[in-house]
């Protein structure tokens, strides 16, 4: 009982601990199967999926054109600008581009085409990069930070300089939108909403973009390192002290999903009016463009955390008096287990891990509930295995077995 309630106690007041849990939380996301939720307002078109050309016959080779169309590793500014311009005609509440939009000095003659389409979008996010090292000769940038900050900022990812961003004439009619993921604080289910640009608190990619979409000031932000960002309308959203938000992979799926062809398609139709267009909705939507099959396009994270905030459905961990509570009935439970035949006990910790883990699964797929995984079952098999070293001794048994003494 001793050896069970210290290591329990030591794996909690443990940082590293967390990563640990991280995995099979992690573990739990990929085998869920996902809260029946409504969709959210939010289109993901998904550029250079295919070929703008007609496809080819069968055993016909596609053009050299098409193929590097196709590879995405080349997307040039005449074809964001035919997105923008496909676009419009909906009149989207946020246009938002994953990919930092930076071409090459031959392309500068298409560019002024995607500015043109680009200056007529109301609100146009755009991504850019922070950098660790600042460059002396560089302008700062006019970021805004949030005024509100309560909590210690020292667990925020700190930058203190700009590094890849659109061009300058780009910039002037958008909004940047940061899409920087550290190593040391982000992972496939934790994404930094919030970083540290010179001593200023300042939003990353996905936060701006639904700041942008809810119409929402950063005077209008209340942050509590720690705990929460308050908007108005009394929407929270959780974060760590290091400004990340646990998000479910799987929320991602909630967004609407196409491709450039079946955008162009859409406004061909509302455009001839043969047909009642599917995309009739975007107006008050977020638009998220991305070229997936380019090898420098960020994980397809941030459209699952825009889905997150905007449906308000966030991972929840159950409390830490589950955890005690754990702790102490495996503890309390010790001297029994100690009677049991090993055989049976194993199968006994082999029965319990799997029921665990079903209900740890349907938990966070019904409820968003994220129920720990690696101190409960932890205990139950430190607690198997001390059984296997320290038997209970039968003391009737060994009275038994005793040979009395010969009478003199």
């Amino acid at each position: 009982m001793l050896v069970v309630l210290l290591l329990g106690i030591l794996l909690l007041r443990e940082p590293r601990f967390a990563q640990a849990e991280d995995v099979f939380l992690r573990w739990l996301l990929e085998h869920s199967q996902g809260s029946v939720s409504p969709s959210v307002p939010l289109t993901v078109v998904e550029i250079a999926q295919d070929s703008l050309m007609n496809a080819p016959t069968t055993g016909e080779p596609a053009s050299p054109v098409a193929q590097k169309t196709e590879s995405g590793a080349a997307i040039s500014p005449l074809e964001f600008a035919l997105f923008l311009q496909s676009m419009l005609d909906f009149q989207p509440s946020v246009v938002a581009f994953e990919n930092i939009l930076k071409w090459r000095e031959r392309d500068k003659d298409q560019e002024q085409v995607f500015l043109d389409q680009a200056m007529r979008v109301p609100k146009l996010l755009l991504a850019s990069e922070l950098s660790a090292t600042a460059d002396p000769d560089a302008p700062w940038g006019e970021i805004r930070g949030f005024p509100n900050v309560s909590g210690k900022r020292g667990d925020l990812a700190p930058f203190s300089g700009l590094g890849r961003q659109p061009s300058e004439d780009l910039r002037l009619i958008s909004t940047q939108g940061f899409t920087n993921l550290p190593e040391e604080i982000s992972s496939s289910i934790r994404v930094p909403l919030l970083f540290l640009y010179r001593g200023e608190v300042i939003p990353s990619f996905s936060l701006q973009a639904v700041l942008l979409w809810l119409r929402i000031t950063p005077a209008e932000v209340q942050i509590e390192l720690g705990s929460q960002i308050l908007l108005p309308q009394n929407r929270r959203i959780p974060i760590h002290s290091n400004g990340t938000l646990l998000v479910d992979p799987n929320a991602a799926k909630r967004a609407r999903r196409i491709s450039l062809n079946e955008l162009l398609l859409a406004a061909q139709q509302r455009d001839t009016g043969n047909a009642a267009s599917q995309l009739a909705d975007l107006r008050d939507q977020i638009v998220l463009a991305r070229t997936p099959d380019n090898p420098l396009s960020p994980p397809d994270l941030f459209a699952a955390t825009i889905a997150t905030i905007e449906g308000n459905s966030y991972l929840r961990r159950i409390s830490r008096i589950f955890d005690c509570a754990i702790l102490l009935v495996v503890g309390a439970t010790a001297g029994a287990i100690r009677k049991v035949e090993r055989f049976d006990l194993v199968l006994c910790g082999i029965a319990f891990t799997a029921a665990y883990c079903l209900i740890a699964l349907g938990a966070v797929s019904r409820w968003n509930l994220w129920v720990p995984g690696i101190l409960p079952l932890g205990a139950v098999w430190i607690s198997i295995v001390a059984a296997f070293f320290f038997p209970e001794k039968d003391v009737a048994r060994d009275a038994a077995s005793t040979i009395p003494p010969p009478l003199a």
